[in-house]
C-alpha cells in the first residue's frame, strides 16, 4: 500500500504542474459578519470606534461557526465564560466588549459546583433586524451565558444542520448534589455529580430529540450485592445530519475493562465515597486528561422520523476476539444525502492483527440495505486518519497522520469511493510537489470545493500559524482563504487618494484617555461551506487586552471602564481572539494585495481553529481544565 500511495502523490504533484501551468482566476471572498461603528467628529474627520466580528455570544469570550445549510443558516459554539468583577462598578456588569476579559477558571471536582463552559447558538444572514448574530439557543434547560443571575451547569454544542433547520449536537447532564456528611475540606457540605457526561442530541424547533447510547447502565456481577446496577449514562454525540434526517455519530455500546473495574471498586468496601459521587470521580479526568471510566463506542446512525430517533449500530473495522480486553472505537463524524456515512474506526490493516490502527473509513449500505464498513486504504508509513465529510458524488475529504521530512504532520487527502481501487489523493497546497505543512478538511461540497486549515510557515522548530483554505477539486487550486478576501474584509480602509490603510480602532479605557490599535482579521479555519460557496469556520480578530489584578481580576478606573494594558510606549497591547466569521463570494471587487509590517500580535490559541476536543479520544470533553 505504501508504494500506491506513493504512486498517488506522485500523480498528483504531475496533475498540479499542469494546473499551475494554466491557472484559473481564483475566486474574491468578502467576510460577511463584519460588526464595524465609523464616526464623523467636529471637525468632520472619519474615525473606526468599533470594529470586530459578530461573532460569539455576549458573555463569553470566543466563538466557532462548525455548520452552515443552503438558507445561510448557522451553528456554533460560545466558549469561556469571562470572570468579571463589577464590585467596583455603579449599575451592573462591566462592558468588556472593547478588549479581551480573562476566562472563568473552571475545574472538575466532585466537592465544587459544575459550572457550564460551553453554549450553542444559531445564526442566519436572512435576519433583517440582526444579520449572522450570533443567538443562543437553549438545550437541555440552559440559560443564557448573558445572564449573570444563573449559573449554568450544562454544557451545550451544535455540530451541524441541515436545509430544514434541524440541528444536531450534544449536551451534558444538569448538576446533581448530595449531602456530604463528613465536611473535611468541603466549603459548602456538598458533593456534585451528574447522570451523563455527554449525550447526543437532534433540535428540531422548540422540540428536543435526546440520543441516548445503547449501553448506559452497569450490571453488578456480584449478585450477592443489595445493589444490582449502577446508572454511569454512557455517552454520545450527534456530529452531522442530512436533508433526510439521517443523523451521524457515536454511542458507548459497552464499558471497558478498566472502567468495569472503577464501577467495581465503587461497589466495594474500600469506596467512602456515595456511589453515584465515587462514579462521577472516575468519570471526570484526571491529571493526564484521560478518564478512568471509558467505553466501547461504535459509528452510530440515527433516523429522525416525527421526532423519534431509531437508531443504528454501524459496524466496526474489526471483530475483536471473544477474550480481548482492548477498548475499540469508531466514529461517524460526517455523511452525505444517499445515506453514506464516513469517520474512522480500528482497524487491522490487512487483516493483521498485529497491524492495529485507527483509520479513515466509510459506511454504505449493501443490496439488503444493510450498512456495511469500508477501509479507506493507508500505506505503511501512515500512523492514523481521519475521515470527515463527503459529497453528493462519493468523494470523501480527510487526513492522514505522517513523518515528512523527520517531523510527524497532518496532510488532506480525498477519495473516491465510486472509484475501483480508489487510493488516497493528496492534493499539492503552495507548491508543485507534497510540502511538510499539516492540513486537515473539514467540509467539501457537491461542486467539489473543500475548506479546512493549514499551517503557513516552515518553521520546524516552532508553533505554526495556521489559515483557513480553499482548494477546489475541479481545478487543483489551493488558495489561503485569507488571500481571497477583499481589503475592506482585512481591516482596511480606502482613502480619498485611493490607496489603502488599516482602520486606526478607537477605544477609552478606565482612565478616560482614548487609545487606538490596528483593526485586523485573519481566517484561521473554514468548517463548513454551502452550494453557493458561503463558507463559516474560525477567524481571529486582534482586540487590545486588560490589566488584570493578581487574583486574575479586571482591573477597572475611576470611570467605571476597564484599564487596557499598555506596552513602553504607551500603546495598547493586543491579541487575537477566536471569533465565528462568514465569508460570502464577492458580488464586486478583488481580492487585497496590500501587504504592510502590522505587528501580528499574540495569537489566543485556547479552543481555537481545529476544535481538536470533537475528535479526541478519549471522546470529547466540554469544559476547559485547569489545574
Amino acid at each position: 500500500m505504501k508504494l500506491q500511495l506513493d504512486k498517488a502523490l506522485s500523480l498528483v504533484a504531475l496533475g498540479v504542474l499542469g494546473v499551475l501551468n494554466s491557472a484559473h482566476a481564483a475566486p474574491v471572498y468578502e467576510i460577511d459578519n463584519i460588526d464595524k461603528v465609523v464616526e464623523v467628529d467636529a471637525d468632520g474627520q472619519i474615525k473606526v470606534t468599533k470594529f470586530d466580528l459578530k461573532g460569539k455570544l455576549d458573555g463569553t469570550r470566543s466563538g466557532y461557526a462548525l455548520g452552515v445549510n443552503a438558507n445561510d443558516e448557522l451553528v456554533g459554539i460560545s466558549k469561556g465564560k469571562k470572570k468579571l468583577s463589577s464590585s467596583d462598578v455603579e449599575g451592573g456588569v462591566i462592558d468588556v466588549a472593547d478588549g479581551i476579559a480573562p476566562e472563568e477558571t473552571i475545574t472538575y471536582s466532585i466537592d465544587k459546583p459544575i459550572i457550564a463552559n460551553n453554549f450553542a447558538f444559531v445564526a442566519k444572514h436572512n435576519d433583517a433586524s440582526k444579520p449572522w448574530l450570533p443567538t443562543f439557543d437553549s438545550i437541555n434547560g440552559t440559560t443564557d451565558p448573558s445572564n449573570t443571575e444563573v449559573i449554568n451547569s450544562v454544557d451545550t454544542f451544535y455540530y451541524g444542520i441541515n436545509d430544514a433547520g434541524i440541528k444536531v449536537g450534544s449536551m451534558t447532564a444538569p448538576e446533581k448534589k448530595t449531602e456530604n456528611k463528613s465536611t473535611a475540606n468541603v466549603a459548602d457540605n456538598y458533593w456534585y455529580y451528574r447522570d451523563y457526561e455527554f449525550r447526543g442530541v437532534v433540535k428540531n424547533g422548540d422540540t428536543q430529540i435526546d440520543l441516548p447510547p445503547p449501553y448506559h447502565t452497569f450490571v453488578n456481577p456480584d449478585t450477592t450485592n443489595v445493589i444490582k446496577e449502577v446508572k454511569l449514562g454512557g455517552w454520545s454525540a450527534a456530529t452531522a445530519i442530512n436533508n433526510n434526517n439521517l443523523v451521524a455519530g457515536y454511542a458507548s455500546t459497552d464499558i471497558s475493562k478498566y472502567g468495569s473495574d472503577r464501577v467495581n471498586y465503587c461497589l466495594g468496601t474500600d469506596n467512602t465515597l456515595p456511589l453515584d459521587v465515587c462514579v462521577q470521580r472516575e468519570q471526570y479526568p484526571n491529571s493526564t486528561g484521560t478518564r478512568n471510566i471509558q467505553y466501547q463506542t461504535r459509528a452510530y446512525a440515527w433516523q429522525i422520523d416525527n421526532d423519534v430517533a431509531t437508531g443504528t449500530e454501524l459496524p466496526l473495522g474489526l471483530t475483536p476476539a471473544t477474550d480481548n480486553t482492548l477498548t475499540f472505537t469508531a466514529q461517524a463524524l460526517g455523511l452525505n444525502d444517499n445515506g453514506v456515512v464516513v469517520g474512522r474506526s480500528h482497524v487491522y490493516r490487512g487483516g493483521n492483527s498485529k497491524a492495529l490502527a485507527q483509520d479513515a473509513a466509510y459506511w454504505a449500505k449493501d443490496n439488503e440495505g444493510k450498512y456495511q464498513y469500508h477501509w479507506i486504504p493507508m500505506g505503511d508509513s501512515v500512523s492514523s486518519s481521519i475521515a470527515y465529510d463527503i459529497n453528493a458524488s462519493g468523494i470523501v475529504v480527510g487526513s492522514y497522520r505522517s513523518y515528512i521530512q523527520g517531523y510527524l504532520r497532518d496532510k488532506f487527502f480525498y477519495f473516491d469511493t465510486n472509484q475501483a481501487d480508489a487510493t488516497v489523493v493528496t492534493p499539492n497546497d503552495f507548491a508543485a510537489s507534497t510540502t511538510d505543512l499539516s492540513s486537515k478538511p473539514k467540509s467539501i461540497n457537491n461542486k467539489g470545493q473543500v475548506v479546512g486549515y493549514i499551517e503557513t510557515t516552515y518553521d520546524k522548530e516552532k508553533p505554526r500559524p495556521k489559515a483557513g483554505f480553499l482548494y477546489e477539486k475541479s481545478t487543483g487550486e489551493f488558495n489561503n482563504l485569507n488571500k481571497l478576501l477583499t481589503c475592506e474584509s482585512k481591516g482596511y480602509g480606502k482613502a480619498s487618494d485611493g490607496s489603502w490603510a488599516r482602520h486606526q480602532v478607537e477605544v477609552r479605557d478606565g482612565s478616560g484617555k482614548t487609545f487606538t490599535y490596528n483593526a485586523d482579521i485573519i481566517v484561521v479555519e473554514g468548517t463548513s461551506i454551502n452550494e453557493e460557496g458561503t463558507i463559516v469556520g474560525t477567524a481571529y480578530i486582534r482586540k487590545p487586552s486588560l490589566q488584570l489584578d493578581s487574583a486574575g481580576n479586571i482591573i477597572v478606573g475611576e470611570n467605571g471602564e476597564a484599564l487596557f494594558e499598555l506596552n513602553g510606549n504607551g500603546d495598547p497591547v493586543t491579541a487575537f481572539v477566536p471569533r465565528m466569521v462568514v465569508l460570502k463570494p464577492a458580488s464586486s471587487g478583488e481580492a487585497c494585495t496590500v501587504e504592510d509590517n502590522t505587528d501580528t500580535g499574540n495569537y489566543e490559541r485556547q479552543g481555537a481553529a481545529t476544535l481538536a476536543w470533537l475528535f479526541a479520544l478519549p471522546l470529547v470533553w466540554f469544559r476547559r481544565r485547569i489545574r
